[in-house]
C-alpha cells in the first residue's frame, strides 16, 4: 500500500528485455537495505517486488501482464522513475490509499502552463473506466497522487502545482506522452457493491 506522496526518483540504467517479460535497473538516492529485497516499491504508479539491490542499483522484474496494463513498455534508459516505498503503520497519509494496482493507462491530449502550475486534459485508453471519474476525487498517475479537476464525456483534467513538478517526472509530460493510471480503490469497492 502506497500514498503517492512522492519524495524520490530513479533513472533508468538498465533494460534487458526477454520474450514475455523485462529486467530493469534503477539508480536512486533511495536507500535500500538487502532486508528490503522482496519487498513492495510503488514504480510509476507499479507496484514492483524489489529483486535484488547492487550497489546504488536496484532491479525489478516486469511481467507480461504488467507490460500489457502500464506505460512501463515505453521505457528507455535514461528516463525518470516515481518511487516509492510501501507506507508503515503509523505513516502521515498526505495523498490516499494507493495499491499500485494500474487499472489503464491514459494518453496526454493536451497540457497548459497557467503561472508555474500545469493544466492536463487527458483520455483513458480503457473507455469502460471512464464510470469511475469522479470531478474532486483522487487518481493515481505515475504514481502521484492528484485530484481529479473536471470530468468530460472521454476525458478528464488535472492540476499539477509546481511543488509536485519539481519533485517528480510529471515534469516531462508532453502531448501523446501515455501515463499509469490508478483509480480511487474506495470508489471501485463502492461502485462493486452497490450494483
Amino acid at each position: 500500500m502506497f500514498n503517492g506522496i512522492i519524495y524520490n526518483t530513479g533513472i533508468v540504467k538498465l533494460m534487458k528485455k526477454y520474450k514475455q517479460s523485462i529486467l530493469i535497473g534503477i539508480q536512486s538516492n533511495l536507500k535500500f537495505s538487502n532486508k528490503d529485497v522482496g519487498s513492495s516499491i510503488c514504480c510509476n504508479g507499479v507496484c514492483l517486488t524489489l529483486e535484488r539491490k547492487k550497489n546504488r542499483l536496484i532491479f525489478f522484474y516486469i511481467s507480461n501482464e504488467t507490460i500489457q496494463r502500464s506505460n512501463l513498455k515505453y521505457l528507455k534508459t535514461g528516463h525518470l522513475v516515481n518511487l516509492e516505498k510501501s507506507i508503515k503503520f503509523g505513516t502521515n497519509i498526505s495523498g490516499h490509499f494507493t495499491q499500485g494496482h494500474v487499472d489503464s493507462i491514459a494518453k496526454i491530449k493536451k497540457i497548459k502552463i497557467i503561472d508555474k502550475s500545469w493544466s492536463i486534459l487527458l483520455l483513458l485508453k480503457n473507455k469502460n473506466l471512464s464510470k469511475f471519474l469522479v470531478e474532486k476525487a483522487s487518481i493515481s498517475i505515475n504514481g502521484v497522487s492528484l485530484t481529479i479537476s473536471k470530468v468530460y464525456k472521454n476525458d478528464f483534467e488535472l492540476n499539477i502545482i509546481p511543488h509536485t513538478l519539481k519533485l517528480t517526472n510529471l515534469r516531462f509530460l508532453k502531448k501523446n506522452d501515455f501515463v499509469n493510471v490508478e483509480l480511487d480503490i474506495f470508489g471501485k469497492y463502492i461502485y462493486k457493491y452497490t450494483l
